[in-house]
């Protein structure tokens, strides 16, 4: 049981690196992170679409296509290569070929470019190096969850971590998945019915032709804003949670939110109060490995969180806007000079995602965060990752999702309500990493978001004249040489 920092739980890495975002989490990041004794991750969602449109830029300096070379299964990428892939890249003005999640029933093509873009992240975070490498999944985005899996699964991933709703049937699924069997998820499909049995399916056998490899296991670890939610997976998951990242609602990205009645603050954010808090002793009680994640990307916070039994932390702000991320250069530039002028705002909305949980919206000029811009583009779900399954008249699933054409939501029987406000986080995370969709009526803009803790970043450039940091900074401020002494003070 690992009741202290100092037991078997010290084998474990102090620092999880974020999978934040649509390939913000990159490989060459989740590499850097890993190749110093951390966990490095990087982030599935979506990135069948990012591997699709990076293949259509020409995959410079070839790594997808050597990655691919190394996938079992040779005629299942030269059929992805045939279709998408471009030498010397599109023209600059012509539009990437569109991609959309998957159906409850994926054609053959469609598994195989979801498997492949898993595997080819993962391989190359982890080529190289003996270090350990995770991948991140929101529970939310439940179709392509069982190919994604075993695509990281082929590539030797060592943890899946996930978030965003409740993961009770994810550790079963990698228990059978190792054993080359048909594995089975159900779906979260609003207005269905008890008689109603909604779930997608994968079958190794089917998808390898009867060539199943024996995979290791990776260990799982949920992402929970509760000791609740912990204690109940911990008793009744489907096979055994590995450990917990305990996410508090000052991090990037989707929160949790709040319990009880909501209200807002004066600048139209959820309050969180005494009620989500979290009981620290619950979790240690339960006598396995947890971080801690959300305003810990400090050496102060890293050796407070391990004073309370935490193994150690979850950073995601601070490797955002490090080199090796995947966002765009000039993003990462301008904030890190905004962050000097100490002139950076996160707003949480409770209105821009359309899965409805509060999100992390960094506020820049030129990005969806500026009310202007984000009125001025025209609504359109062509990624749907995000989308929302629902019960249709005649018994099957549609889709839709509150940031597509109000009209079109409304079609579909979704109250006109849901739709205010709402931003389409899929195209501009996709736009952040400098792969956003080119329209007749302009381009898609960026979206980024971060933790409340994104001043501090100052803190990891390594002199007073640097305008960039990169990985190794992050580690070296927050993580001494040897994985139990921590750093105290301020870095840089």
């Amino acid at each position: 049981m690992c009741q202290s920092v100092a037991d078997e739980c010290s084998a474990e890495p102090i620092l999880i690196q974020g999978g934040m975002g649509v390939a913000v989490s990159s490989w060459q990041l989740a590499k850097a992170v890993a190749r110093r004794g951390q966990l490095g991750v990087v982030s599935g969602t979506a990135i069948d679409a990012v591997l699709v449109r990076r293949l259509q830029q020409g995959d410079a300096g070839g790594h997808i296509r050597r990655a691919m070379a190394e996938f079992p299964f040779p005629e299942m990428t030269q059929r992805i290569l045939a279709r998408y892939f471009i030498e010397g890249g599109k023209a600059e003005d012509e539009p990437f070929a569109t991609t959309i999640v998957l159906p409850q029933r994926p054609n053959r093509e469609q598994f195989e470019l979801v498997v492949v873009a898993n595997f080819v992240e993962v391989f190359l975070a982890k080529e190289g190096h003996s270090g350990k490498v995770g991948i991140n999944f929101l529970e939310k985005i439940q179709s392509p969850t069982l190919p994604s899996i075993y695509g990281a699964m082929l590539a030797d991933v060592d943890y899946v971590l996930m978030g965003a709703g409740i993961p009770r049937s994810i550790p079963g699924i990698l228990d059978k998945l190792s054993r080359g069997e048909p594995v089975s998820l159900p779906l979260n499909i609003a207005g269905a019915k008890p008689e109603d049995d909604f779930r997608v399916e994968f079958s190794p056998v089917e998808f390898t032709a009867g060539e199943v490899p024996w995979l290791n296991r990776p260990k799982f670890l949920a992402i929970v804003a509760s000791a609740t939610l912990a204690i109940m997976l911990a008793r009744k998951a489907d096979g055994h949670v590995d450990g917990f990242v305990l996410e508090g609602p000052s991090a990037g990205g989707h929160n949790a939110p709040p319990r009880g009645k909501a209200t807002l603050n004066e600048r139209g954010e959820p309050v969180y109060g005494k009620r989500d808090e979290v009981d620290l002793e619950s979790f240690r009680k339960l006598g396995r490995p947890f971080w801690l994640a959300g305003s810990y990307g400090s050496p102060e916070q890293v050796a407070n969180a391990r004073s309370q039994g935490a193994v150690g932390v979850q950073v995601g702000t601070a490797f955002a806007f490090c080199d090796e991320s995947g966002m765009d250069r000039e993003l990462k530039r301008r904030v890190i000079e905004s962050a000097r002028q100490d002139s950076l705002q996160v707003m949480t909305d409770p209105d821009a995602s359309p899965t409805g949980f509060p999100f992390k919206v960094l506020e820049l000029e030129g990005t969806i965060s500026d009310a202007s811009s984000a009125e001025q583009r025209k609504r359109v779900c062509d990624l749907g990752f995000l989308r929302q399954g629902y019960r249709r008249d005649d018994g099957a699933i549609g889709w839709r999702c509150p940031g597509e054409h109000v009209k079109s939501y409304i079609f579909k029987g979704g109250d006109e309500a849901d739709t205010v406000g709402r931003k389409c986080i899929c195209n501009g995370l996709m736009a952040t990493i400098g792969l956003g969709q080119h329209r007749r009526d302009g381009d898609e803009l960026p979206l980024l978001t971060c933790g409340n803790e994104v001043q501090s970043i100052i803190q990891f450039l390594p002199t007073a004249e640097a305008t960039s940091y990169g990985a190794d900074d992050v580690i070296d401020c927050l993580v001494a040489k040897s994985k139990n002494e921590v750093l105290q003070g301020v870095c840089g």
